[in-house]
């Protein structure tokens, strides 16, 4: 039987399906493709708590949607950071990065070009959750290695350890769930 988590975030409800990610760790899975409405609310709710900024940095894939559409509101471009290295991509920035949710260690890629476009800029890094971290310290490492100033790290959950730094602007918690 499959289990849900209720989330409450930005105005809205989503029942989120619990996955295992390990034998001993499970986790509500937020995914906010296909959810317009989820996306808006939540970028719309923080843009009320960012700095200003001139790029927001986002990871390749599940940042997308709310990156673009933060760009969209605060009318300034958004960058993402690849997974793998596309043609049209030269001078690539890379950094590798092990996320929760991702059994191996991948890598994260930044076209020189977009790179390019950060020297001496405010950078906003955001996702859709921070778990570990390390996704948002890979965004921070690429971003840096641009020449990009920091100006925040954002995201809509901050999951199990992470809603404790205080380092992250986020809208709500989300619990992890540990198997015996």
């Amino acid at each position: 039987m499959t289990q849900y988590y209720t989330l409450q975030v930005a105005g809205l409800t989503r029942q989120l399906k619990i996955c295992s990610v390990s034998d001993t760790l499970d986790i509500a899975a937020f995914v906010m493709f296909s959810d317009v409405a989820l996306t808006v609310a939540c970028a719309t709710e923080l843009k009320k708590r960012i700095p200003v900024c001139d790029y927001i940095l986002t990871a390749e894939s599940k940042g997308i949607p709310l990156a673009y559409e933060m760009a969209r509101q605060v009318q300034v471009p958004y960058i993402v950071a690849r997974k793998s290295v596309k043609a049209y991509m030269t001078n690539v920035f890379s950094v590798q990065v092990k996320s929760i949710t991702t059994a191996a260690h991948q890598t994260m890629y930044l076209d020189g070009e977009k790179a390019a476009w950060l020297k001496g800029k405010r950078v906003l890094l955001i996702d859709d959750v921070v778990s570990t971290g390390e996704s948002m310290q890979a965004l921070q490492t690429l971003a840096e290695q641009a020449g990009g100033e920091i100006v925040e790290r954002a995201a809509v959950l901050a999951e199990g350890e992470a809603a404790s730094r205080d380092d992250l602007i986020f809208l709500e918690p989300l619990p992890l769930f540990y198997k015996d």
